[in-house]
């Protein structure tokens, strides 16, 4: 990119006739043209399957990142691995194997360099596959793993089985139709990835966890394990070839049978496993004895009911992945810092030396000052200063107390004033509050004294009302009470005939009568007028008010 010359280098040129060269393009910094060289080339080719030959693979870095290249006859490209997505790949990086590598082309900035970052690795072709199989086949062997004599017999009657294998393929339930079909037992289903990345960490996991269970916890440990899956292609199947399924396999003190794939098909775990199974069906039929057989239409309906789920769960892992893939990925963010750490982290070392050196050579001058000017001669020095001040401290500092008393002297006495006044206006406010308060007690006194009078004279006036309000009032004025035997009122002359015995409450008391035959109203002899009794006075009658039939 043409850069314009300033105005004056025309006057300096030594050729003024040549005039200089102005061009039209913008002007790029080199972090702005490696940022779009970067998106060109992820727009371009966001996503790729590379095949070649793996060179240059040392191992992972120390920062868990796996860096080589990829080539073939005519070029090669490098390649990255970061340490999440190595610790999942199914097919580990190995010098000179050939691979199909699915990932993302992108740049490096730090280098000017162009990359492929690998988000999956699977060797290429049929061949590679048979290959590495042969291979890890022949050093498990050696090692003595898929040995006869390592074979367990199978219990003829497990109390529970632990089956391992996906819980949403058709494995599952045919090995549940056949245990159900031949004696039905209590199965555990340890659910795991048959496939893909991370499948044989899963299995290796469920095969040491139902080896983890105590025979007496809440779930029960298994007596018979069953590791199953599908039929499918090498690749497929791969997952039970892994080193790690084979050893937690060898090492499960559990019963184990394979019910990998078809008959036809063969993995590594078949050789370790106590038994191998044809199918997932023959695992079954192998793990129990027949009982009976089940109902045609609850084996349809059972059938149907697990295609239905399966149809439902596929449907939703879909739906999942889709929204996986349409996420951002986290490598995309951090991928150049990443590489920036790590080349930091190379020149680390380098760099420290280089330090250590610095501090070594500014120590030798250090110690070179020393012998030129010992510390004997400062001290000396610092001896002379300290005889010269001699006794002027102990003036200054005897000076500085009498200074120190005057003012602590000065203090004392304004604190006395100032005692003295406070306590001469708590005086004056106690006066104050003792007058107050005897002011208020006095008010108190006539105010008690006015409510009791109100009360005493409200109180009068209700017993004058309950007086005259009361029964034995009118008992007062001439009437009686009529009463039965029972001590129940009578309010007319046909009950008083029917009582016989009687009794008439009068003002002063009670007296027992018997009653005749009654005669028809208005044919009764007048009856002589009582003498009135003399009026009490209203102060004497004032018992408690009663009801005029209270007994």
């Amino acid at each position: 990119m043409a850069v314009p010359p300033p105005p004056s280098a025309a006057a300096r040129s030594p050729n003024p006739a040549v005039s200089p060269v102005v061009s039209n393009a913008p002007e790029w910094s080199v972090g702005d043209l490696a940022s779009a060289l970067k998106r060109t080339l992820e727009d371009a080719f966001g996503h790729v399957r590379l095949r070649g030959e793996i060179s240059g693979f040392r191992g992972q870095h120390g920062s868990g990142h796996a860096y080589f290249s990829l080539k073939d006859g005519s070029a090669r490209i490098d390649a990255v691995v970061w340490k999440g997505t190595f610790n999942r790949l199914r097919q580990k990086p190995q010098e000179g194997l050939e691979v199909v590598a699915t990932g993302r082309i992108t740049t490096f900035p730090g280098k000017s360099s162009y990359q492929i970052v690998i988000e999956s690795l699977e060797p290429a072709g049929i061949g590679a596959w048979m290959a590495l199989l042969e291979e890890r086949k022949r050093v498990l062997a050696a090692e003595g793993l898929f040995a006869a004599e390592r074979k367990r017999p199978i219990p003829y009657l497990p109390r529970v089985i632990g089956i391992v294998t996906s819980p949403t393929g058709a494995v599952i339930r045919d090995i549940l139709h056949r245990l159900e079909d031949r004696f039905p037992r209590p199965v555990l289903v340890w659910p795991v990835r048959v496939q893909g990345e991370g499948a044989a960490e899963e299995i290796a996991a469920a095969i040491r966890g139902f080896n983890a269970l105590n025979p007496g916890s809440a779930i029960p440990r298994p007596d018979l394990l069953i590791v199953a899956r599908g039929g499918g292609s090498i690749e497929d199947l791969w997952a039970f070839n892994e080193e790690i399924v084979v050893r937690a396999a060898s090492d499960s003190a559990i019963p184990l049978i394979s019910a990998v794939g078809h008959e036809t098909d063969t993995t590594l775990i078949d050789f370790v496993s106590d038994r191998r199974a044809p199918t997932p069906t023959g695992a079954a039929e192998m793990a129990v004895p027949v009982r009976a057989d089940l109902i045609a239409a609850l084996r349809d309906l059972g059938h149907r009911q697990g295609e239905a789920v399966a149809r439902r769960i596929d449907r939703e892992r879909t739906d999942l992945r889709a929204l996986v893939r349409a996420m951002p990925q986290v490598d995309a963010f951090l991928g150049a810092k990443r590489q920036r750490l790590d080349l930091a982290e190379a020149r680390l070392g380098p760099a420290l030396a280089g330090n250590a050196r610095a501090h070594r050579l500014r120590v030798s001058r250090l110690v070179e000052r020393f012998v030129r000017h010992p510390p004997t001669l400062a001290l000396a020095t610092a001896r002379g200063r300290l005889a010269r001040i001699g006794e002027r401290p102990d003036s200054a500092v005897r000076h500085g107390a009498a200074r120190k008393g005057e003012a602590l002297a000065y203090l004392g006495r304004r604190l006395v004033v100032a005692r003295d006044g406070t306590l001469g206006r708590a005086r004056a406010e106690q006066i104050r509050s003792h007058d107050r308060l005897a002011a208020l007690q006095a008010r108190l006194a006539r105010a008690a004294s006015r409510l009791t009078e109100r009360r005493r004279d409200r109180l009068g006036g209700l017993a004058g009302l309950l007086g005259s309000l009361s029964y034995r009032a009118i008992l007062a004025r001439g009437f009686a009470l009529v009463r039965d035997g029972e001590g129940a009122p009578i309010r007319a002359a046909a009950t008083a005939s029917a009582a016989g015995l009687m009794s008439l409450e009068f003002a002063d008391g009670t007296v027992a009568v018997r009653a005749e035959a009654a005669t028809e109203a208005g044919s009764a002899p007048a009856p002589t007028r009582p003498r009135r009794a003399p009026r009490k006075p209203a102060a004497e009658a004032a018992p408690p008010q009663r009801s005029l039939f209270e007994t």
